[in-house]
């Protein structure tokens, strides 16, 4: 039988943003991004390698979106405070100054995720909490 109900699309992603504040250091705030926004990026890239950078803190290399497909990591900010990323969770990377954050996989072994540059003026649509 056909049917011509639609699945509930969400509005909004849960989001968490790593902001650089007071001489540089790194913190985060909750929030969330529209569901149907489109992104000023002009490229994506996929990354499995835990090795490199887990409990090293450092910035982000560029401001970015991190969208994580596997795994669950526990983020630490510069004060100590600390938070979970999963999947169904939009990080957002705007920490590009300072010691920045380190990051541990918390659960299995392996941390699968699409990095998407944002443009250099581009809005991240983030709406905190």
């Amino acid at each position: 039988m056909m049917t011509t109900d639609f699945a509930e699309t969400p509005t909004f992603l849960k989001a968490i943003r790593l902001i650089n504040i007071n001489n540089d250091d790194c913190s985060f705030e909750t929030g969330k991004i529209p569901a149907q926004q489109n992104i000023n990026a002009n490229y994506f890239f996929a990354k499995t390698d835990v090795s490199s950078l887990e409990n090293i803190p450092h910035p982000a290399p560029r401001r970015q979106f991190v969208i994580t497909i596997k795994g669950k990591l526990k983020f630490t900010v510069t004060n100590g405070d600390t938070f979970i990323l999963e999947p169904g969770v939009v990080l957002i990377a705007n920490d590009t100054k300072g010691a920045g954050h380190t990051w541990e996989v918390i659960e299995g072994d392996v941390w699968e995720r699409i990095y998407i540059p944002l443009g250099n003026d581009a809005d991240d649509y983030f709406i905190k909490d």
